[in-house]
């Protein structure tokens, strides 16, 4: 019994690059309104696929892996994606993906997304701040994830922005976790919730940011595919702290 749920959860991975969308978030609340100014619902013409977050006035960071979406807009300062301001919408100008992207299963998925104007800054859309290279992180201590992806496996998309407190999980026990499901973890990534939990994230919570302390330290990339019935083996989230000097490079630079 045991090597055939091994080879089903096998079969479930190779899967993941095909389908992956994210996360929503499982047994978490809504996010208040003057909270969390910082999010973004990257979207196409059929509406929310990805979550974001505004990191200066032209850029919002997401994963890499939403690019294959045909993302055309993203909107600030509304939690309820039902009643969006026309004025909070910005069109997507230029996708500045990780060069060494190819799957969320390799790493690397992290993406800038130029703005077509400025976003004005105000008392419902503000940036956050960005970890520093040599950000500590402790294990279990508790970050917040949000989103309006699903609340349950095979569920939809909703509404209303929703967050959920997650604790960090050891790097080294989230390796030695997913191996055991025959997986291993790509480099520069933060694990947290999922594990020893019931809460995390799940489909259309992906590109979303893992906060920790004021800062932006995660970007959510995969779960076990499709599957957010937790607990099971960790979340993954993009180490942003790695990523530091090509996010300032393109900030600066206004351009990819």
């Amino acid at each position: 019994m045991i090597g055939l749920q091994k080879f089903l959860l096998f079969h479930l991975l190779m899967c993941l690059e095909q389908n992956v969308l994210g996360s929503e978030i499982i047994h978490g609340e809504k996010a208040p309104e003057n909270s969390m100014l910082y999010m973004a619902s990257v979207q196409n013409n059929r509406g929310h696929v990805c979550g974001g977050f505004l990191v200066s006035e032209d850029f919002v960071i997401t994963a890499a892996h939403c690019e294959k979406n045909n993302l055309t807009r993203v909107v600030l300062g509304n939690h309820n994606l039902k009643k969006v301001d026309n004025n909070r919408h910005r069109s997507v100008v230029k996708k500045c993906k990780h060069p060494s992207y190819k799957t969320p299963a390799s790493g690397n998925d992290i993406m800038l997304l130029k703005l077509s104007k400025k976003a004005r800054l105000d008392n419902r859309v503000q940036i956050i701040p960005l970890p520093r290279t040599d950000n500590k992180l402790k294990d279990r201590e508790v970050c917040r994830v949000a989103g309006w992806g699903f609340t349950e496996t095979g569920g939809k998309v909703v509404n209303m922005l929703r967050a959920v407190d997650v604790p960090l999980v050891n790097l080294e026990v989230c390796k030695t976790n997913w191996k055991y499901i025959s997986f291993n973890l790509p480099p520069n990534v933060i694990c947290a919730g999922g594990y020893e939990t019931d809460k995390g994230f799940c489909q259309g919570d992906s590109g979303g940011p893992l906060v920790c302390n004021g800062l932006a330290v995660g970007v959510v990339s995969f779960n076990m595919r499709k599957i957010c019935d937790y607990p099971n083996v960790p979340n993954v989230y993009t180490d942003i702290s790695k990523y530091l000097p090509w996010i300032h490079n393109i900030l600066k630079k206004k351009t990819c």
